[in-house]
This record gives structure tokens, C-alpha cells and sequence, in this order.
């Protein structure tokens, strides 16, 4: 286990869901209603969303962890409580069904959707009503991942690193972005689908009509940057001390991510190797960096492993959402029979949505390297750690040791 740990529990419909995060020092200011809640918000947001999104507005309840405003340096636990439940009270209750239950109040799938964990969840767990696989393998449960992700880009933010992100493409429809402004989420979510790109907006936006009145679904890909970052987080002493594995893992774990990339990514293996490596550059005061610096950022931020002090740049690829309305052919697990795939209420398009789980995702992991590297069981201890570091990449210099 690193320094950071997280869990969550919890079922779509259920009760609600639980979020669970170790390691974080003593001492940091913490605050639902300033730090977590507008990060769930923005999970929330985005162009092609179902109508669950106008059924919930998450907030997030602290059960344990701070005191007066700060950590404690002891588990962060919270509570984000579903709206729904009341609907689904008799479908989700955790006593057997009484002999009078009406079977439909049960709500039961049978008929797994194609894409989805519907399927190889029934089998592993050898269930017949999916259900009991969709309510938690549904993607509900990233609001519990970005709870605790607030808390680890609270903590970043102590040291100037920002976790942020935008929408590269959806469909067929791809943003021409030439240089990532300032403050990359403050432009991102103005618009309902996070794109950079002006001009692409009003496309990306009728192709997701298109697919919702075709009964279609629509993926994409979205960009994670994390801006501040000194080099020297991660290593390659070990595969699994390598910050590119590590983040590849954090963001392909999202729901409905089927490729991840850094930096150039696949378009690195097209190029001869000298239109792929960043040259190396002195740039006195850029101190993260120890004054020695890329003269461009096709690695994304990462070499070997290990962060360089340039902006850290995450691609994920996100496959269409895998319930239809347009129902696709299935089998019932009752009898065997063919039929098409149960329909349960979703979204046509959440490429925004995964864009911030995403972001939430490289925040932790990034947090994690950052321990890694400074440790501490305060804030003050870890910014004495940080501060050091950044104090002998100043002054190493280049002379003999």
C-alpha cells in the first residue's frame, strides 16, 4: 500500500455511498462545502447526461478524519447520500423479499447488456438477476472517487499543483487546441461538454442529439493536465514504483476507458525518435525543474517513470456508454433464450463527466507520489520535506560533488 489509500462502498440505488481515504497529514484545512462539494458538482455536469442527474445533487457528509477545520492525520471517512433511494426502497433492501413481494418491485435484469459488466458479473458470481452486478459496477460510484479525490487535490494545491482537465474529442467531432490556457478548468466548465475549443462546442453537442434520438450512445477523449509538478516523483527502480504505470492504471480504472495515453502516446511510435524526444535546456528560476528544463513537452511531463517539471499531460479514450435504447441482441439467464438487452436509465454521453473522475484519479495518484517522495505525518513536515528538495535543486548547480 502507498501513502494514500482510498475505498468506497456502496450501490447505485442503494442507501448511498461510502468514501474512505488514508494517509492524508495532519494539519490541512479541510471543508466539505468549500473543497468536496463543487468537485462533485462538476462530476455531475455535462452535455447528454440522464435524468439521475436531475434526481441527485451530491453533497458530501464527514464522518471522521477532521477536527475543527483540519485533518487529523487518521482515515477520512464520508457519506454521499442517494435522493433516489426513496424510489427504490423494496428493489434494494437488504432483508429477503417477503412471500407477497411483487416480483416487478424487485426490479430484476435478466437480459445483460453488451458492454457492460452485466455478463461476466452474473458469471463470476454466479447470479441470475444482474442486478445484483449493474448496481455496483454502475458508474455511480465515482462520486465517492471524487470525494476522496477533493481531499488529495486540497492537498496538492498546498504545494501549487493543479489537477486539471478538458474534452479532446467526442465522437467524431475533435478540438483544435493550440496552447492550453491558465486556468484550464475555469474555461472547460463554461461550456456543457468541457471542450477548449469554441468552434467545436456546437458540434460536438448536435452529434450527441444526433445519437439520442438514433437511441445511440456517444465516447470520447479527454486530457487530464496536472500543472506544478517538481521532477523527481515516481522512479524506475521498480515497475511498480513507475508514475506512467501508475497513472495508466488510476485512469483506465474509470468506467468505460478503454485506452490511456501520455503524451504523445500512440503518435510517439509513428515519428522517427527525433521528432519524439524533448530536447534538454537550462532555464535559470525554473527551480522544480532544477534550472534544467524541456524545450517541448512530447513526453508529457514523465520520463522513465519520473515526473521532469513539465505539465503532466493524461489522454483516456472513453468507448460509448453500453446502455442503449436502441437495444442490441442478448440472452436471458433464466432460460437461455435470445432477446435484446435490458434498458436501464442512463446517459448518451458522459465523456465531461469521466474528464473529472479522470482528473480525480491522476489527483490521488500524483498525491501518493508526492508522500512518496516527501513523507511527513503533518502538513509542516511534508512542506519542510518539499521545501528542501526545492532549495538543493536551486543551489545544486553543475560542479563536482
Amino acid at each position: 500500500m502507498g501513502r494514500i489509500s482510498f475505498s468506497t462502498a456502496g450501490e447505485s440505488h442503494g442507501r448511498g455511498l461510502t468514501a474512505l481515504i488514508e494517509g492524508i497529514p495532519a494539519g490541512l484545512s479541510l471543508e466539505m462545502k468549500r473543497d468536496v462539494d463543487p468537485e462533485l458538482e462538476r462530476r455531475q455536469g455535462g452535455y447528454g447526461r440522464g435524468r439521475r442527474m436531475q434526481i441527485e445533487s451530491d453533497r458530501a457528509e464527514l464522518l471522521s478524519g477532521v477536527r475543527l477545520g483540519e485533518t487529523l492525520g487518521s482515515p477520512i471517512s464520508m457519506l454521499i447520500w442517494n435522493r433516489d433511494w426513496e424510489n427504490w426502497t423494496t428493489a434494494m433492501s437488504h432483508l429477503p423479499p417477503t412471500e407477497d413481494a411483487n416480483p416487478k418491485a424487485l426490479r430484476p435484469h435478466y437480459l445483460p447488456r453488451p458492454g457492460h459488466a452485466d455478463l461476466v458479473g452474473a458469471l463470476k458470481y454466479d447470479r441470475r438477476d444482474v442486478r445484483d452486478i449493474l448496481e455496483r459496477a454502475s458508474a455511480r460510484e465515482t462520486a465517492a472517487r471524487v470525494a476522496c479525490a477533493a481531499v488529495a487535490k486540497r492537498f496538492l494545491s498546498e504545494f501549487g499543483i493543479r489537477v486539471e482537465s478538458h474534452v479532446a474529442s467526442i465522437g467524431p467531432v475533435d478540438a483544435q487546441v493550440v496552447e492550453l490556457p491558465e486556468d484550464i478548468n475555469e474555461v472547460a466548465d463554461r461550456n456543457p461538454v468541457r471542450c477548449l475549443d469554441e468552434g467545436a462546442v456546437t458540434r460536438m453537442i448536435a452529434e450527441i442529439d444526433g445519437a439520442k434520438e438514433k437511441g445511440d450512445t456517444l465516447g470520447g477523449v479527454f486530457e487530464v493536465v496536472a500543472l506544478g509538478l517538481p521532477v523527481g516523483l515516481g522512479s524506475y527502480v521498480s515497475w511498480d514504483l513507475k508514475l506512467d504505470g501508475r497513472l495508466a492504471r488510476a485512469v483506465m480504472s474509470v468506467h468505460a476507458v478503454k485506452g490511456v495515453e501520455i503524451g504523445l502516446g500512440f503518435e510517439g511510435a509513428r515519428r522517427p525518435g527525433s521528432r519524439v524526444h524533448d530536447p534538454i535546456v537550462r532555464a535559470e528560476g525554473r527551480s522544480r525543474s532544477g534550472g534544467i528544463v524541456r524545450a517541448s513537452n512530447r513526453a508529457g511531463g514523465l520520463e522513465g517513470g519520473v515526473t521532469t517539471g513539465e505539465p503532466l499531460l493524461v489522454r483516456g479514450a472513453m468507448k460509448p456508454i453500453s446502455t442503449l435504447r436502441k437495444r442490441l441482441p442478448s440472452v436471458d439467464l433464466r432460460d437461455g433464450s435470445d432477446g435484446d438487452a435490458a434498458v436501464e436509465r442512463s446517459d448518451v454521453c458522459a465523456v465531461p463527466a469521466a474528464a473529472v473522475v479522470a482528473e480525480g484519479m491522476v489527483a490521488l495518484t500524483l498525491a501518493d507520489a508526492f508522500l512518496d517522495k516527501f513523507g511527513g505525518d503533518s502538513l509542516s513536515e511534508v512542506r519542510r520535506n518539499f521545501d528542501g528538495y526545492i532549495l538543493h535543486l536551486k543551489e545544486r548547480g553543475f560542479g563536482e560533488r
